[in-house]
């Protein structure tokens, strides 16, 4: 089965940029999505891919993040801009080996999951 790691996570101020990487151990998978769960807070959808693989995003993200991929190195991406302080949290990429994904940004949809990489924006 698939591994997925995460990296590129950091402390930026707020308004930096980071962009997270995840690589797949063996190739990308259509079904990928970026997560995060803050402490005290459940894990929610961050990023994902459709089933007409168009890309949606958390309202509180949207116009400031941008999830990518590239096939050749088995890599997928979140570039994080204009970081806020509401954006701290550990931050999981997953996947959906199996069947296809109704609603992207819920975590139940997804049964591979990295390790986590922790992102922080202080005040």
């Amino acid at each position: 089965q698939v591994q997925l790691q995460e990296s590129g996570g950091g402390s930026v101020q707020s308004g930096g940029s980071l962009r997270l990487s995840c690589a797949a151990s063996t190739y990308i998978h259509y079904y990928m999505g970026w997560f995060r769960q803050a402490p005290g807070k459940e894990r929610e959808g961050v990023a994902g891919f459709d089933r007409y693989g168009s890309t949606t995003y958390a309202d509180t993200v949207k116009g400031r993040f941008t999830i990518s991929r590239d096939i050749t190195k088995n890599t997928l991406y979140l570039q994080m801009n204009s970081l806020k302080p509401e954006d701290t949290a550990i931050y999981y990429c997953a996947a959906k080996t199996t069947g296809w994904v109704q609603a992207p940004l819920l975590p139940y949809e997804y049964n591979v999951w990295g390790q986590g990489t922790q992102v922080t924006s202080p005040h």
